[in-house]
This record gives structure tokens, sequence and C-alpha cells, in this order.
């Protein structure tokens, strides 16, 4: 233990976890999203978000592109920098999660060991594992951002799906198979699924 960790002590809140949830009137959770790039991840994610609203329930949607924009700027796409992306916007996500929040964030985080990182960050059941399925070549017929055609050009390395691995799940709370199927169906499967275990 360094000199710095042991003059930090935790401060216990009076307001507890429990006392948000209640007047918020929902069990908070993680939803993490997770899927290639162009699965639509961010898209149903933000459908999701929409009907929770409209449900009255209290969210707060934590975005890949967003979150490096501020929080996570200056890490790189390498294997390293990809861990602590996922590890940051882990710890804050439980931060939401305490507040008594349903948080739903959008990352490729393609390794299968960083999700169960953040999966243990957090208590049983808080963590929503919510698996955007669609087939590489449908991703990259949407290719929304350009990225997959930037990829195959040599342009952009470690790309996942091309030159860097995506680590499916084998497991997940929520599996979305995104093909063929209206973003509102997507969304419906993942709402449908917190009312069927009771978190709102």
């Amino acid at each position: 233990m360094t000199k710095i960790t042991e003059n930090i002590v935790w401060h216990n809140h009076h307001v507890t976890q429990e006392d948000r949830a209640k007047l918020k009137e929902q069990k908070p959770c993680v939803l993490w999203f997770t899927g290639l790039s162009g699965s639509g991840k961010s898209t149903i994610a933000n459908a999701v978000e929409s009907l929770l609203f409209e449900l009255g329930k209290h969210t707060y949607l934590l975005d890949g592109d967003n979150v490096r924009h501020g929080l996570n700027k200056g890490l790189s796409f390498s294997e390293e920098d990809r861990i602590e992306n996922i590890r940051r916007v882990g710890e804050v996500s439980k931060l939401f999660c305490d507040a008594g929040m349903i948080v739903l964030t959008a990352f490729i985080s393609p390794f299968a060991h960083d999700r169960q990182m953040v999966r243990e960050l957090l208590k049983d059941g808080e963590f929503v594992e919510v698996f955007i399925d669609a087939p590489l070549n449908v991703c990259e017929q949407r290719d929304p951002k350009g990225l997959y055609k930037k990829a195959r050009a040599g342009e952009i390395k470690d790309f996942t799906g091309i030159d860097s691995p995506y680590e499916k799940p084998e497991m997940p709370e929520v599996r979305v198979v995104n093909d063929g199927i209206s973003i509102e169906e997507a969304a419906n499967q993942v709402v449908h699924y917190l009312q069927e275990n009771n978190y709102i």
C-alpha cells in the first residue's frame, strides 16, 4: 500500500443508494450495450432511454464517442488504453448507479475480461449486459462513420472486427439480434427485460 492510499479513507453517506432508488421508484442498474461498430448500440441505447424517460424513469446515457471528448480524452485505441477507457466508464457508471439511476452505456468493449471487470465493480443484479448482435457484413454495409472503409484501407489500426478481435458475450442478460428489425422493436426488448425483472 502506498502512502497516498494510506491517507484515503472511505466516507459513508447518510443518504443511501436504497434511499435514492426508493425516491426514484426504480431499481438502479447499468445497461451495458456492447457490440461491433455499426451494430446499433448508440441508436438503440438512445431509443431505450427515450422509452424510460416517457415512463418517468431517471436515466443517464454514457456514449463511447462522447466520453472520449472529455473524461477519456487523450486515450488511444491501443489495448492498454481501451482497458483504461472501460475501467473509467465502469467507475463512473458505478457512481451513477449509487445515485439510484438507470445507467446506459454504449461501448464496443470488445474484450470479455473488461466487461467482467465492470460487472465485478457492481452489486449482484446491477450489471445488465445488452449484446447488440449484428453480423460483421451488416455492420460494414451500414458503416455510418466510414470507419470500416478506413480500416480496410489500412488507415485505422487495431479496429475491432477487422484486425482486432471482438469477444462475443457468452451469456448476456439481453441479446438483441439487430438485423431486419426496427429500432423500436430492439428498444422494446430491453425495456421488456427491465419490466420482467422488476427494475422498473
